[in-house]
């Protein structure tokens, strides 16, 4: 696979697009996540109210993308509600100075909102469609830390291992151990583990023996489909 130039870094210049009715909205988005969710860390709010949700769902929705629910995209697939796509990136616990692995990149929301929190971010989505119109959306709002390819993600992308984060956008019925063994040691897995109806969101903790998990609470993603995830 070809390195990738990471040289340039984004700076979120052209993240005010839609114009007050949007932004409001957004703004309305954000102090529900403090207030009703409880989302404590100032980075992750900064970065949802930075990022344009409405412009990674389809045009026709647009209304309702600052809702306190999941969207239907492309394929079939979803973007998750604000809270979860908050929640996860918080669990991370990562910095400016750390590599993030994404699995599941869907529309690219989640991969631009980790884009403010995280130094370099790395995105997996299977279905060519989906990841090729989110790296062009995520480009075209100068996001440069982050680059999306289309493989299966339940194997990792072991070339730019190990990660200090790792975040699976869909479930899968137990912890692929491929993303285990790429997450650095005192790194973050946050995934959803669990059958197609009942899932828990769990967070892995790589320690020098082995790793630790918790259970972040009930959830609902799509199936984690892949070599390591659901076979369909």
């Amino acid at each position: 696979m070809a390195s990738l130039d990471l040289s340039s870094k984004s700076n979120g210049s052209n993240f005010g697009h839609g114009g007050h009715e949007h932004a409001r909205a957004r703004a309305k988005m954000v102090e529900r996540l403090r207030q009703h969710y409880h989302i404590r860390d100032e980075r992750v709010l900064a970065a949802i109210a930075a990022v344009p949700r409405h412009l990674f769902v389809p045009e026709a929705l647009r209304g309702r993308a600052y809702g306190d629910h999941a969207l239907p995209i492309e394929c079939g697939q979803t973007i998750s509600q604000p809270f979860i796509v908050a929640r996860q990136t918080e669990l991370l616990e990562v910095t400016k100075d750390d590599r993030v692995l994404e699995i599941g990149a869907g529309s690219g929301y989640q991969t631009a909102v980790l884009s403010h929190v995280a130094g370099q971010i790395f995105a997996i989505e299977r279905i060519a469609e989906l990841a090729r119109a989110a790296q062009a959306l995520v480009r075209e709002l100068r996001v440069f830390n982050a680059t999306i390819k289309c493989f299966d993600g339940t194997v990792g992308w072991s070339e730019f291992a190990p990660y200090r984060g790792i975040l699976v956008a869909a479930a899968s019925p137990e912890i692929p151990q491929p993303l285990v063994n790429q997450l650095a040691v005192g790194g973050h897995l946050v995934i959803p583990i669990g059958s197609e109806k009942e899932q828990r969101l769990i967070r892995v903790t790589k320690t020098e023996t082995g790793a630790k998990t918790e259970d972040c609470g009930g959830c609902q993603f799509v199936k984690l489909i892949g070599r390591h995830g659901w076979e369909q």
